[in-house]
């Protein structure tokens, strides 16, 4: 009998191995997963506070612009600023993509540059420049979980109007999980300060967000965020925004959204405005 039992079990166990084998691969959810929409399409790291994981793969470049309407937190600023802001994107080898960002705001009507003489106008044109980079600490770039290091460094440039600038370091943690083929739930938890001595990071600014984007059908979709900025010595500063986008390529997308910053240093409502371009696709 036990001859007959182990043939019996080895032979089922042959023939149950290739089905079993065919199901496990269908089940693994990174298999295929580099031709679903989530990663086809394009994801922009604007208009919120969340950065995405989406890295771009060697030789893509990647432009994203827009446009916001906010209260300054500062009062000499003014009581409504616009600030146009553009963000390229390039990707490079070794899962590194490389960025460059800066935004003008734009001077309030029927006043001047800030000088000197007339300090109450707050300062206008280019921003100081911001260039970072993002290093993939997952395994693979197209898995439906994703691990990413963003580290940026804002320089000491932009218009002489902005007073007190200072070399910027900032490093953040960029964690996101797809859901389905074109849902997907991000989150980022980071740090910026003002300098490189110890003194100042007691003044440092912490960030944490949880977004979660997807579509509406055909070409639109959605965006919303949750997100907090703190420090040691203030309290947290929390924010929504949520908008609604068009894509009508999948290197292309449009958006509008709307913010709310709580608190009385936060900065009220914001409404805003873009366009992000992928080549290739």
């Amino acid at each position: 009998m036990m001859p007959n039992t182990t043939t019996l079990l080895i032979s089922a166990g042959l023939l149950l191995a290739r089905p079993i084998s065919t199901l496990a691969q269908t089940t693994d959810p990174n298999v295929d997963n580099a031709d679903t929409p989530f990663i086809q399409n394009i994801r922009p790291d604007r208009p919120g506070q969340t950065v995405t994981t989406n890295m771009l793969h060697p030789g893509q470049v990647q432009l994203e612009t827009g446009i916001l309407r906010f209260d300054p937190t500062d009062a000499s600023w003014g009581t409504r600023r616009t600030l146009s802001s553009a963000l390229l994107r390039v990707g490079f080898f070794n899962h590194i993509e490389l960025r460059a960002s800066q935004g003008y705001l734009h001077p309030l009507p029927g006043t001047s540059v800030f000088n000197e003489a007339n300090p109450t106008v707050g300062p206008a044109g280019f921003t100081p420049l911001t260039v970072g980079a993002k290093f993939l600490a997952s395994t693979n770039q197209d898995a439906r979980s994703q691990v990413v290091l963003l580290t940026e460094m804002t320089l000491r440039t932009g218009d002489a109007s902005f007073l007190n600038k200072a070399y910027e370091p900032a490093i953040r943690l960029l964690v996101s999980q797809q859901l389905g083929a074109r849902y997907g739930l991000e989150a980022n938890v980071g740090f910026r300060q003002r300098g490189f001595q110890a003194a100042d990071t007691k003044l440092g600014q912490y960030l944490g967000t949880l977004a979660l984007n997807g579509p509406l059908g055909g070409n639109f979709g959605f965006f919303t965020e949750a997100y907090t900025t703190w420090q040691r010595s203030t309290r947290f500063l929390p924010g929504l925004t949520s908008g609604l986008y068009w894509r009508p390529l999948p290197g292309l997308r449009l958006d509008v959204t709307a913010g709310q910053q709580f608190g009385n240093l936060g900065t009220g409502f914001t409404l805003g405005g873009g366009l992000s371009v992928r080549l290739p696709k």
